[in-house]
C-alpha cells in the first residue's frame, strides 16, 4: 500500500483529550458494515430511496455544465436520474454533504487528520484518470460500489449481481495494471538531524496544526448543525437523510471501509477480512430491506444489460488504478488526502462524459433489456434465499482463492 494512502495515527500526546479512547481508535470492519447494513435498510424504509452517491456527483457535473453555458435539458440521463433542484434540497446532495462532515468529524476525533500531497506526478495520472473509469462506469452501470454493489444487491435487482461478478474482474486487472513499471515509484528519503536517510514522517503535526484541526472541526461542527437546521426546515424526511449521511460518513472512517482494498487484498495476499466483512453487511442489509419492501417501499431494480457488464469491469479497473472506490475516496479525503480530492474530481468528469454519451449508448446497452426483480422471480423467501446463497457462495470463492494464495506463497 502506497504510503500517501495509508491512514495515519498521529501521536495521540497532541490530541486533546476530549474523546475516550474507544472513539479514538479503528474499529473492526465486521463490526462497522453489520452497523451499515442495518442502516442503509433503515435509509431505505425511511426515504424511500436508497444509499448512493455517484447519481449526486453527476449531478454536481449537471451544474458545472450549467455554469459555463451548456443546455442540460438535451441529455436523457439527467431526467432519469431526476436533476432538479440544488445540493441542499435534493436527497442524495444533502446525504452526501452529511457523509462529507460526518466522516471529517471521524477523521479529526481519530487524529487521521494531516495535509498529503501525491508523492509523484504519477500518483496524480493515477487518481485523476481511475476516478474518470470509476465514475463512468459507475454511471454507465446506474451504481457504483454502493448502489449497484452494497445497497443494490440488497434490493434484489439482478443487475447488481451483473455489477459485483464484472467489478470483481475489474479489480483483479487492475492489480495487474498497476504492477506495470510505469506505476512504480518510491517512497522519498529525508535526511534526520544525523544525516542518516529514513522515509519521510508522514504522521507527524505540529501544535499549530492540531490547533487549525480543532478549528476545522469546530467549523464542520457548526456546518453539520445548520444542515440540519436548513433539512428538516424543509421536509423532516430531508432532515432525517442529513443525519443518515452523518452516521454513514462516520462510521466508514472509523471502520477504514474501502471496497477497493477488499478486492486488492483478496487479490494481491489472499486476505479476506474487508471483503467477509462487506458481504456480512450486505446480509444484513437483504433481510431489513425485504421487510421494508413487504410494507410497501419499492426496490429499485435496473437494467441487467450490456451497461451493467462494460460499467462494472470500468468501475472495478478505476477503482484499483485510482486506489480507492467512491466510499473511500471520501472519507480519506476529509482525512486531508488530496490524492483522494482528486480522484473524486475524476469521478466528476467520468459521470460528465457519461452523459454526453448516454442518448446514443442506452438503446443499444440498457433500455432493451429487462429489469430483474428477484423478489418477483422466485417470491419474497425465495429472493431472499437465493441472495443468501449467492452471498455463501462469493464467501467460499474468497476462501478458496485465499487457500489458494496461501498455498502459492509456501
Amino acid at each position: 500500500m502506497d504510503l500517501e494512502n495509508k491512514s495515519v495515527r498521529v501521536n495521540k500526546k497532541n490530541h486533546i483529550k476530549l474523546f475516550p479512547k474507544s472513539l479514538q481508535v479503528t474499529w473492526n470492519p465486521l463490526r462497522v458494515t453489520v452497523m451499515l447494513g442495518v442502516l442503509a435498510a433503515y435509509y431505505f424504509g425511511l426515504t424511500g430511496t436508497f444509499w448512493a452517491v455517484t447519481g449526486e456527483f453527476t449531478r454536481w457535473g449537471a451544474d458545472l455544465m450549467k455554469v459555463v453555458g451548456i443546455d442540460t435539458n438535451q441529455f436523457q440521463y439527467l431526467k432519469l436520474i431526476h436533476y432538479q433542484g440544488t445540493v441542499l434540497t435534493r436527497i442524495d446532495g444533502v446525504m452526501i454533504l452529511g457523509m462529507f462532515l460526518g466522516a471529517f468529524g471521524a477523521a479529526y476525533i481519530s487524529n487521521n487528520l494531516k495535509w498529503r500531497m501525491p508523492m509523484s506526478w504519477i500518483r496524480v495520472g493515477q487518481a485523476v484518470i481511475g476516478g474518470m473509469f470509476a465514475g463512468f462506469g459507475a454511471r454507465l452501470a446506474m451504481g457504483c460500489n454502493l448502489a449497484a454493489f452494497f445497497t443494490g444487491i440488497p434490493q434484489f435487482s439482478l443487475h447488481a449481481w451483473i455489477f459485483a461478478a464484472f467489478m470483481a474482474a475489474g479489480t483483479y486487472v487492475g492489480t495487474k495494471v498497476i504492477r506495470l513499471p510505469l506505476f512504480q515509484t518510491r517512497a522519498k528519503l529525508v535526511k534526520n538531524k544525523n544525516g542518516i536517510s529514513k522515509y519521510r514522517n508522514i504522521g507527524k503535526v505540529s501544535q499549530n496544526a492540531q490547533t487549525l484541526h480543532t478549528f476545522l472541526f469546530v467549523i464542520a461542527l457548526i456546518l453539520a448543525i445548520l444542515l440540519l437546521i436548513h433539512s428538516f426546515a424543509i421536509t423532516t424526511v430531508l432532515g432525517l437523510t442529513v443525519l443518515f449521511g452523518l452516521v454513514f460518513g462516520f462510521l466508514l472512517e472509523k471502520g477504514q471501509i474501502c471496497f477497493t482494498s477488499g478486492f486488492r487484498d483478496l487479490w494481491n495476499f489472499g486476505r479476506t477480512l474487508m471483503l467477509d466483512a462487506i458481504l456480512a453487511g450486505m446480509a444484513i442489509s437483504s433481510v431489513g430491506t425485504l421487510v421494508f419492501i413487504m410494507l410497501g417501499r419499492t426496490p429499485k431494480i435496473f437494467w441487467a444489460g450490456p451497461n451493467v457488464v462494460i460499467g462494472g469491469f470500468l468501475f472495478g479497473l478505476g477503482i484499483v488504478i485510482a486506489g480507492g472506490c467512491e466510499t473511500g475516496w471520501m472519507y480519506r479525503a476529509m482525512e486531508g488526502q488530496v490524492h483522494f480530492m482528486l480522484v473524486g474530481v475524476g469521478n466528476v468528469i467520468g459521470s460528465m462524459l457519461l452523459v454526453f454519451v448516454w442518448n446514443s449508448w442506452a438503446p443499444v446497452l440498457a433500455y432493451k433489456y429487462p429489469k430483474v426483480n428477484l423478489l418477483q422471480v422466485f417470491g419474497n423467501f425465495g429472493g431472499l434465499v437465493v441472495t443468501f446463497l449467492l452471498l455463501g457462495i462469493c464467501y467460499l470463492l474468497g476462501q478458496v482463492w485465499k487457500k489458494h494464495v496461501l498455498n502459492k506463497s509456501l
